[in-house]
């Protein structure tokens, strides 16, 4: 992809974020995830691209935009297709109650590279550069957590590990504790701790649970571009869901996947603050303008930004 996409698709996260963050604290995160779609979908009318979503709000007869199949961008089928996964607001819950990390993202690849994943649960693990060839989503969470220590050559009590607070993982929490590391839990949002994970001085060494197979594939977009480590596994939770993950293209949904099967080519990972958290700023509304604070990473040169850019809401 031309590197005039980073800034193209950063306008689109930045979009989604500004329109969303007027309801911040609002207690509305139907109607915040709304905005956010609706600025998001005009964004990409803007850019010299089409794309076809592979990740989205869901299936067409549940989500009235963004829908996985949906074809966004400008209607000129002369322009390039490319495979786009979408959260426009990752954490409606964190934004309605002002909590931390809530943020719009998306992952951008060539045509027929993203995991067309169903939207169900996902098991996972991601780390920075170091994880590579170390950490295993097979291991125990003890196991990664040490190994993980001893690649970052670190005591395992300076180890950061984030996970959702779920009754689910009380046992990984116990675990990690017990092994020593220090266990941050949070309520929602799993996307910008995995991304965290990857980056000097966020304090997050890794992310590990049960989440949303969407968010994954997005996680691991940007690990890719970040060189750090992501792996998973389908959580199928009856025979549907399983037929469901064939359906699109999941030969083995039980199987483990590697972050290079989940994302097999160049990509680009754009993510812009709704809330302030460990990644990036909250956004800032002044008067009829709103100050932004996004993170872009493009695995073909191994890049990572961070832009700030102030825009006028009656311009969205």
């Amino acid at each position: 992809m031309e590197r005039k996409y980073l800034i193209e698709y950063v306008s689109v996260t930045e979009a989604a974020a500004a329109a969303s963050a007027v309801l911040v604290g609002m207690g509305r995160k139907n109607d915040a995830d709304a905005l956010a779609v609706g600025a998001m979908r005009r964004a990409f009318d803007r850019i010299d691209a089409r794309g076809k979503v592979v990740i989205g709000e869901g299936e067409m007869d549940e989500a009235p935009m963004l829908f996985i199949g949906e074809v966004v961008g400008p209607e000129n089928p002369s322009l390039p297709m490319f495979d786009i996964a979408v959260d426009p607001l990752e954490g409606t819950n964190l934004c309605a109650k002002d909590q931390p990390g809530a943020i719009t993202t998306l992952a951008v690849a060539e045509e027929g590279k993203l995991l067309a994943a169903p939207d169900m649960y996902m098991d996972k693990i991601a780390t920075g550069p170091a994880g590579r060839g170390v950490i295993d989503l097979d291991c125990s969470p003890r196991d990664n957590v040490v190994a993980l220590a001893k690649a970052l050559a670190r005591p395992v009590c300076d180890i950061g590990v984030v996970v959702l607070e779920r009754p689910r993982h009380e046992h990984i929490v116990e675990e990690l504790r017990h092994a020593g590391a220090r266990v941050s839990l949070i309520s929602d949002g799993d996307v910008a701790p995995a991304v965290a994970a990857a980056l000097p001085n966020t304090g997050v060494h890794m992310m590990i649970g049960r989440g949303g197979a969407p968010e994954g594939v997005l996680a691991a977009a940007a690990l890719r571009a970040l060189g750090g480590e992501f792996q998973a596994r389908l959580f199928c939770e009856d025979d549907a869901q399983r037929d469901r993950a064939i359906s699109m293209g999941i030969d083995d949904p039980s199987a483990k996947l590697a972050r290079d099967e989940i994302v097999r080519g160049d990509c680009i990972f754009s993510a812009t603050g709704v809330t302030s958290g460990k990644l990036l700023r909250g956004a800032r509304r002044r008067g009829d303008t709103v100050d932004l604070h996004s993170f872009i990473a493009d695995s073909k040169t191994g890049s990572r930004r961070y832009v700030e850019t102030t825009i006028r809401l009656d311009m969205l």
